[in-house]
């Protein structure tokens, strides 16, 4: 069963609003996977994906600068930690390595003190330390979010998902904004859903146990 407009709208309607919510944000190589992977997440809310931690004043994909390919989530911090995002993160990759190509580095960006604590608790739980991993610390810079064809890409890709929101009345930075799409675009990408969602699909990946 697909979703249909009425199922898109009330999610998001419900949605805990923007002011209840935290952004982190995170670079592990091609943003699309992580994007799709963490929208699946119980207490992640929102995600998009974008460039962060270079210079450039306006990186594009094709003129991507010293920029690399990040995303964000924004989490509900009394569902989902930073320190829950965290051990997500380095699971996906090696801390020990780091690629050379500038656009798929390991970054983790810290926007607040509270992040900033957090990390050095994960970091020293771990037996790690900033200076003795090659993921890249660095304070949250400015964000640029990627052109729209980017945002929640595996679901731009599945028609039968995307009818929706256009018969909604969407447009692309709704769509990037939208806890429904963030939810779907996992959804799309075969992973499990929290066992709240509803959102008109009825299948095994509708329950999630993170």
């Amino acid at each position: 069963m697909a979703p249909t407009a009425t199922h898109i709208t009330e999610y998001d309607r419900a949605a805990p609003d923007p002011a209840a919510t935290e952004t982190a944000t995170f670079a592990v190589g091609c943003f699309w996977g992580p994007d799709a992977q963490f929208g699946a997440l119980d207490g992640v809310v929102r995600t998009r994906v974008g460039y962060a931690g270079g210079t450039t004043a306006d990186p594009t994909y094709h003129d991507l600068g010293d920029h690399t390919e990040a995303f964000q989530v924004d989490y509900v911090p009394e569902q989902r930690s930073f320190r829950e995002l965290l051990e997500l993160v380095f699971q996906t990759h090696d801390p020990t390595k780091q690629t050379r190509k500038t656009q798929y580095q390991n970054i983790v960006f810290v926007e607040t003190a509270d992040q900033r604590d957090a990390l050095t608790g994960f970091l020293d739980a771990k037996g790690y330390t900033t200076d003795g991993i090659a993921t890249r610390i660095e304070q949250h810079p400015r964000f640029h979010p990627a052109e729209d064809y980017h945002q929640k890409y595996t679901l731009r890709n599945k028609r039968t998902l995307t009818d929706a929101f256009e018969t909604a009345g969407y447009d692309d930075e709704a769509i990037r904004e939208s806890p429904a799409a963030a939810r779907l675009n996992a959804y799309a990408a075969g992973h499990e859903l929290p066992t709240d969602t509803d959102l008109g699909i009825t299948d095994n990946r509708t329950v999630y146990s993170p």
